[in-house]
């Protein structure tokens, strides 16, 4: 019997370091996936490649770390926590290594997807620890620390790529994380427990390449809206085979008894409409950890460094404030948390929009502050309230939808509002004068968004309401 069990209220030793062993894998998995932004220039003049081809570098990425999302609650059923704890972590040195002594793009890329396994492997397998381990009447807390995980990682890669590129190259982004990840797989290998028996079950490998090729020719669609435009058969056709295949897959995972993504979990519509609204906050999320220093390098002429460190206090006031935000949760119930941050978030979101093409790097970092509060206050306590009405046999498959939708909701966002920033070409402007107008465009599809949150969380709190 745990400790857990013996008192409700504790947490052994022993699954705090496992905990904090996963939590910092997923931290460095999720801060290089966007620390190689501010390096795009560079790759391209050293690698002689396009922005189109180098941007995959991320996008990339993502992709690769969402379509692992997908088998989260396959792989939790067939391998133990301490399996995937040390193939998580196997995955990121050999990327870290294959990214470092890449000599050509291709090799690069190759070792970036290697890596994203990392990251895909960690993020669920970090709730799924909290979840089993941490009892409910802390589960606030500890699920908002998780949170924490997927809101500063994000916002801290710029800044950690600026400030390596700085005292070297992009190379030392690798060669930096490396022994970092050797002693957390050294940390976690011991302590990572095994709270529920595994069983051997077959994947549904047709499922796995309708969810594929949907998520795929999704992206590359939107990816082509930078060269090819909203009418390209590029665009276009993407979006129909992304259609064809997912709805080919909800036909088929009907039929089926193994189900690689639970969709009967929609029924619920709390969680529904809960998981409707935490992918818009991740949408906002990284499509402005991108948006942002692309405005300052670009209209406001900063430089690569202080384009990622304009970021930084935003996420350090974050970092410090994402206890008290579970707590809140914990205390008062997810309204108040919830409703809060969303107000900020709009706050911030209309100020962007407002001040659009005339920001300075201060007004951009005081900004963020403001945007990252909210949006954190709100980010992991609706993914915690979503959960808890969840059945607790369904938390996995819950847990694997949330995650998914988290990372594809980032591929999204860079490629929109990368699209929305560079959508306007008017004759006698300066590059960085349409630049400008672009960006305040992406504001405000940003704050359009932080208005159907709002819709979405009523949906959520009548339904809650109803039920009590």
């Amino acid at each position: 019997m745990t400790q857990v069990q013996n008192d409700p209220d504790k947490i052994s030793r022993q699954n705090l370091i496992a905990i904090f062993a996963v939590a910092l894998m997923a931290f460095l998995g999720i801060l290089v996936e966007t620390s190689m932004n501010v390096t795009f220039p560079t790759l391209m003049a050293t690698m002689h490649v396009s922005l189109s081809t180098v941007q995959w570098i991320t996008t990339g990425y993502l992709l690769t770390v969402a379509l692992l999302m997908i088998t989260s609650a396959f792989l939790k059923q067939r391998f133990t926590n301490r399996q995937l704890f040390v193939a998580g972590a196997s995955l990121f040195i050999l990327g870290d290594l294959i990214c470092a002594l890449a000599p050509v793009f291709p090799v690069l890329l190759f070792g970036r997807l290697v890596q994203a396994g990392c990251a895909g492997i960690a993020i669920p397998l970090m709730f799924n620890v909290v979840l089993e381990s941490v009892p409910r009447s802390r589960l606030g807390f500890y699920m908002g620390m998780a949170g924490l995980i997927l809101m500063i990682a994000p916002a801290s890669g710029p800044t950690f790529g600026g400030i390596m590129a700085s005292l070297g190259n992009w190379r030392l982004i690798f060669w930096s994380t490396l022994p970092v990840e050797a002693i957390i797989l050294l940390l976690g290998f011991g302590v990572m427990k095994q709270f529920s028996p595994v069983r051997k079950v077959s994947f549904v490998w047709g499922q796995f390449a309708l969810l594929a090729v949907s998520f795929v020719s999704f992206t590359m669609g939107l990816n082509s809206l930078t060269t090819a435009g909203w009418l390209s058969w590029q665009f276009l056709g993407g979006l129909i085979l992304a259609a064809l295949t997912l709805t080919g897959y909800i036909l088929v995972s009907k039929r089926s008894k193994n189900q690689l993504l639970k969709l009967e979990i929609f029924r619920n519509p709390v969680f529904t409409f809960s998981f409707m609204a935490y992918v818009i906050l991740q949408f906002c999320n990284i499509g402005i950890n991108f948006a942002l220093p692309n405005y300052a390098q670009i209209v406001v002429g900063a430089s690569s460094l202080f384009g990622g460190l304009m970021l930084f206090p935003g996420s350090l006031v974050t970092a410090l404030l994402q206890p008290w935000f579970g707590h809140l949760l914990d205390e008062h119930g997810a309204r108040l948390p919830i409703l809060l941050g969303s107000s900020l978030f709009f706050i911030a979101a209309l100020c962007f929009t407002v001040i659009g093409q005339r920001l300075t790097v201060i007004i951009i970092a005081a900004l963020y502050v403001v945007f990252s509060i909210g949006r954190s206050m709100a980010f992991g306590n609706t993914m915690t309230n979503g959960l808890k009405e969840v059945d607790f046999s369904q938390r996995a498959d819950a847990n694997a939808i949330y995650n998914t939708g988290q990372q594809f909701a980032g591929s999204v966002g860079t490629t929109i509002l990368a699209a929305l920033m560079s959508s306007v070409k008017v004759h006698g402007m300066s590059y960085a004068q349409e630049t400008a107008i672009g960006s305040r465009l992406a504001f405000g599809l940003i704050l359009a968004l932080s208005v159907i949150n709002f819709g979405l969380y009523f949906i959520v709190f009548h339904y809650q309401k109803t039920d009590k």
